[in-house]
């Protein structure tokens, strides 16, 4: 059989159709990573960290390519200040290139919250995210009323009575002096005591306790003074312990007498003789201890051999180590005007003229954000160089060759109060209801704020202690930290120490130092009390004249 042989043209043609019918597939796609390109929260550039956040906000990502939905859910972090995951409704826009979320409910107000988008996030080709997003955000305030609204007197009671339960109710059992601190134990502070003692007079007049109270606890402080507590050249140390009286070190060298810490002391003791003014023998007797107290502080000593300055610290053992003379402008003008009343260890006006204003060099003149400042450093440095040394002190119609005082400390003021209406750290939430920078505790520490040291930290009582200078500002801030801030400042002791909304953290703190001012400083915008008790002192008068100042007191 013979076999028939195929052409080869048809072979051809056939192997040609057979391939034909093959099409080649298209290659797959090729996976595009994808960029955000836009970061935006509530319409505004998501900066990070981003301040004063609302507590609904809307987050906006604008993308280089489209999202597979699918990641986002596992992509997306947001969680509150605990780590805890806030639950967030997920929106697109723009072919699926941008994503908005937002959380479900309100977020905390004055809370620190984290924003996270990783490379679990892809792209719907299969890429990745180049540049995952980590953002920090911190919520603005919520300016609902907290408290019930007062008249201002009912709210200026409140205060003063609120705080004085810091001197009174937890002052220290056995000696009845103030606690440096709420967490200070024993320790007891000489110069916040004095604020103590000048707050009792308050107590007494506004009903807060009674007038035989109020003795009772000058004659338990004074007779711990006189009898128990250690002095040092008739000063006292700035730490004692209120058991024993013995001194408690500030630092390793300042374990003796602080002179600028005895003012203060001295300030409130005078004050207090001046209001216990009754002819029984109880109050008598209150006075005379009190005499004993003043007059054995020995001022003219800390002048170091007869310098023309006066030194803030001497110890027994440490002699001057600590080799730190009092020179103006701080809070260490009533240092000087006591050492200049002593009628038993007084000294010569030239220690006060070459010492405290280093022979008129403390004089500034320069203007700050708008105001004249007389005396001191730029700015004015931290508000308790205002108020310290005017607790008593009146500086209304007070003058001497340098400045009329009541304009230093009200320009002072001023300055601090238009650094924080204008200006201050980002985020700091600052404004003409929020400012007072001082001296106070801040996160992890301590420091004396000012426009010149700002850490983005507020302290009530640099506001409120400044109520006889402005009162309208300070009725403002006070108004503002009650009503506003009451629910995290507003403690069993009045408002504590201090708080940012910058790092979102309020204190748990009080300290003497700064809760005495805020009752005595209100009480002589109100009545003048502690004013007109402690320039009624007939040496204090003296001294002050013999320092060059005019005043009507005088």
């Amino acid at each position: 059989m013979s076999v028939k042989r195929i052409p080869v043209w048809l072979a051809l043609l056939f192997l040609s159709g057979a391939c034909g019918e093959k099409s080649t597939p298209p290659p797959p796609d090729v996976p595009k990573n994808m960029a955000v390109r836009v970061t935006q929260i509530d319409g505004a550039s998501f900066d990070d960290p981003h301040y004063q956040a609302s507590l609904l906000p809307l987050l906006r990502f604008q993308f280089s390519e489209p999202l597979n939905k699918t990641t986002v859910a596992g992509a997306v972090s947001f969680t509150d200040p605990g780590g805890s995951p806030v639950s967030c409704n997920f929106t697109y826009q723009q072919g699926d290139s941008v994503l908005l979320v937002q959380p479900v409910a309100s977020l905390s107000a004055i809370s620190k919250y984290q924003f996270r988008i990783t490379n679990a996030l892809k792209s719907a080709s299969g890429g990745i995210l180049t540049n995952p997003v980590s953002k920090t955000l911190i919520t603005r305030i919520d300016s609902t009323r907290k408290f019930p609204p007062l008249t201002d007197n009912e709210l200026l009671n409140k205060v003063q009575q609120q705080t004085f339960k810091y001197f009174w109710d937890f002052g220290h059992p056995v000696s009845g002096l103030a606690r440096e601190r709420n967490s200070s134990g024993d320790v007891v502070t000489s110069g916040g005591s004095g604020f103590g003692i000048m707050a009792i007079p308050v107590g007494v007049e506004r009903g807060f306790i009674t007038r035989a109270q109020g003795l009772a606890r000058m004659q338990k402080i004074v007779g711990f003074l006189k009898n128990t507590a250690v002095k040092v050249k008739g000063a006292f140390s700035h730490w004692l312990n209120g058991t024993t009286g013995a001194i408690v070190p500030f630092s390793t060298n300042d374990n003796g007498a602080d002179l600028v810490e005895t003012s203060y002391l001295m300030m409130g003791l005078l004050t207090a003789r001046q209001y216990f003014n009754g002819t029984d023998a109880e109050e008598t007797t209150l006075r005379a201890d009190i005499n004993t107290l003043w007059n054995n502080v020995e001022w003219d000593w800390f002048r170091n051999g007869g310098q023309n300055v006066l030194y803030w610290h001497y110890s027994a053992d440490k002699g001057w180590a600590m080799n730190m003379q009092i020179k103006g402008w701080n809070e260490c003008l009533i240092t000087y005007v006591l050492a200049a009343s002593s009628a038993t260890h007084g000294v010569p006006a030239a220690v006060y003229t070459n010492g405290w204003t280093s022979n008129g060099a403390f004089v500034n003149g320069n203007n700050f954000l708008g105001y004249t400042l007389p005396l001191g450093s730029s700015y004015g440095g931290p508000l308790f160089f205002a108020h310290y040394s005017f607790l008593g002190i009146n500086p209304n119609g007070l003058a001497d060759s340098y400045t009329n005082y009541l304009t230093q400390v009200r320009n002072h003021t001023l300055i601090n109060y238009q650094f924080c209406r204008v200006g201050g750290m980002a985020g700091s939430g600052y404004s003409d209801s929020l400012w007072g920078l001082t001296a106070c505790d801040i996160p992890n520490g301590y420091t004396a704020c000012s426009p010149t040291n700002d850490r983005g930290v507020v302290a009530p009582t640099a506001a409120l202690s400044s109520m006889p200078y402005t009162p309208a500002e300070s009725m403002a801030a006070l108004k503002f930290f009650y009503y506003v801030l009451g629910d995290k400042l507003w403690k069993e002791y009045g408002f504590v120490d201090a708080f940012s909304l910058r790092d979102t953290w309020f204190a748990s703190s009080f300290l003497a130092i700064d809760q005495g001012p805020i009752i005595l400083m209100i009480e002589n915008h109100r009545s003048g009390l502690l004013w007109n008790l402690f320039t009624s002192c007939p040496e204090v008068k003296n001294g002050m004249r013999a320092l060059g100042f005019t005043a009507p007191y005088l």
